[in-house]
């Protein structure tokens, strides 16, 4: 007897539909093709003993079993329970008519039977509504990630034996509803840190204000414990709250990637990545032998922050060169290519020495100039091309320390951030890949941040006199675009370009040369 069940492979940020053949002819043996890798070539193991502990068993027949299309290679443990199911059908321990075919089946079996919990549960069930199923079968404990799709029933299930009752007997599965909006709406006042946390640094905060508006990549410099980190943690907090869309497009990538199973269910906030300086490149970007998103995409519509950019391989940083302009990642292998999306914000940090300090005669440790340039030449020119705002954090007075009032709260941040961000929207409306002043191309620059002749003439003196190199001068006109529409200005006058100068601090004569 011939058998047919569904299941689904995710390649990048995509669900594919396999179909699982199962063919039941005279001999003795379990024949499992279709390129499966070792984990789904061990499920009949799993599988035996998960039917056994549950009143059911694997006949002594002939078993083939074909994952289609079989020039697709298929990894992970999420077939087990899609093959147990097909093996019931052929061998006729589950009765022929069943609506079987109209579900998409997916789980990891242990051997009690139990399932758990399995990867890109979102992407699956998007796929599967895309393909007119009626539902998707899988661990309870994914249930409420695929539940966020609508149009579909979802079922979670935390034992084989529900299943096979549910084909058999006709008995009802518990359906996982899910208000997409209520949920998503529900947790977007509430952030974790607030910039009315930190004490003083209030040009910096006034200067993380421009970069969340503009979405401009952002470098800190300073000594240790002038509060670097604790402003960088703050940063998603006065970001634009996401758009469902967003929110769906984030989820994905951290279902992928097996990192919703704690949260189960839609991604609200904007996520902040923070990984050690000794990972590697393709933990960074992504990839390995079977591919997976990196740093990079895990960080899609949210902040990737680089604590200590000097002490980072340089050949790691320079592989996030490409990813910046393109804000997606592609990874190419012999047979397939997937695409990651990567669209982030950059916050980085660093020193301004070995030592920590620089031009402080009451600290600590010096550092020669040698030792200085040798450090700050760690960060190649073409990276730091791609970050639109460097900025100097001073340490916090203990006056300010020790005050007692609160600062300006991050809702409130946020709300002028979002209005700067809307009439960028308006501006931006005609084009597919521009949305914000930071991916402003030249055809932009040159048509959004004209200047008036007084402007022209101060940017032209802060460039001679300042030594600041060719590079600074498109940055400059992105962030005072993006300080003229905090103020809500359709022109940008000398105090907005004044001010944007001031953010280009290792431009200037003496950092880099």
């Amino acid at each position: 007897m011939l058998t047919k069940v569904y299941g689904s492979a995710v390649f990048g940020v995509e669900a594919t539909t396999i179909t699982v053949e199962v063919n039941v002819d005279s001999g003795v043996g379990y024949h499992l093709v279709g390129l499966p890798d070792n984990a789904i070539r061990e499920s009949n193991f799993r599988i035996a003993a998960a039917l056994q502990n549950n009143g059911y068993k694997i006949p002594g027949k002939k078993l083939i079993l074909n994952m289609s299309p079989a020039d697709l290679r298929k990894e992970g443990s999420a077939y087990d329970l899609t093959l147990a199911m097909g093996v019931l059908v052929a061998t006729e321990q589950i009765e022929e008519n069943n609506p079987l075919s109209e579900y998409i089946i997916m789980g990891e079996l242990s051997l009690d039977g139990n399932l758990q919990p399995i990867r890109g549960a979102l992407p699956i069930s998007l796929k599967a509504k895309e393909e007119g199923f009626k539902g998707f079968i899988l661990p309870k404990q994914n249930a409420k990630e695929a539940a966020i799709v609508e149009g579909i029933e979802v079922y979670g299930i935390e034992n084989i034996k529900e299943v096979i009752d549910f084909f058999n007997e006709g008995v009802p599965l518990e359906q996982t509803i899910v208000d997409m909006e209520a949920e998503f709406y529900d947790h977007l006042e509430h952030p974790e840190f607030d910039f009315a946390d930190v004490k003083g640094q209030e040009s910096i905060k006034r200067c993380m204000e421009i970069a969340a508006a503009g979405g401009h990549n952002i470098i800190l410099i300073g000594p240790p414990g002038s509060g670097k980190t604790m402003l960088a943690k703050r940063l998603p907090s006065i970001l634009p709250p996401m758009t469902l869309q967003e929110s769906l497009e984030t989820t994905k990538i951290h279902s992928v990637a097996g990192r919703t199973m704690e949260k189960a269910g839609v991604m609200t906030s904007r996520p902040f990545r923070s990984p050690h300086h000794t990972i590697s490149d393709v933990a960074l970007v992504g990839g390995g032998q079977y591919p997976q998103p990196g740093e990079i995409s895990l960080a899609h519509n949210g902040v990737l922050f680089l604590d200590e950019l000097p002490e980072f391989k340089r050949g790691v940083l320079e592989v996030m060169r490409q990813p910046l302009e393109d804000r997606e990642v592609t990874i190419s292998r012999a047979k397939f290519t997937v695409t990651y999306p990567s669209s982030f914000m950059l916050v980085a940090s660093m020193n301004p020495s070995p030592s920590g300090y620089f031009n402080d005669p009451d600290a600590p440790v010096m550092s020669s100039p040698a030792e200085m340039q040798r450090y700050l030449s760690k960060v190649s020119g073409p990276l730091l091309d791609r970050i639109d705002i460097h900025i100097e954090v001073t340490p916090v007075p203990f006056e300010k320390l020790s005050d007692e009032r609160k600062g300006e709260s991050s809702i409130v941040v946020r709300e002028r951030v979002t209005k700067a961000r809307k009439l960028q929207s308006e501006r931006f409306a005609e084009s597919d890949k521009v949305h914000y002043n930071a991916q402003m191309g030249v055809k932009q620059i040159r048509q959004y941040c004209k200047l008036e002749p007084s402007s022209l003439q101060l940017l032209k003196t802060a460039m001679e006199k300042l030594n600041l190199s060719a590079r600074a001068y498109d940055r400059i006109l992105k962030v005072s675009r993006t300080i003229a529409d905090l103020e809500a200005s359709e022109d940008i006058t000398g105090n907005h370009i004044s001010e944007a100068i001031q953010y280009r601090s290792l431009d200037r004569d003496g950092w880099f040369g």
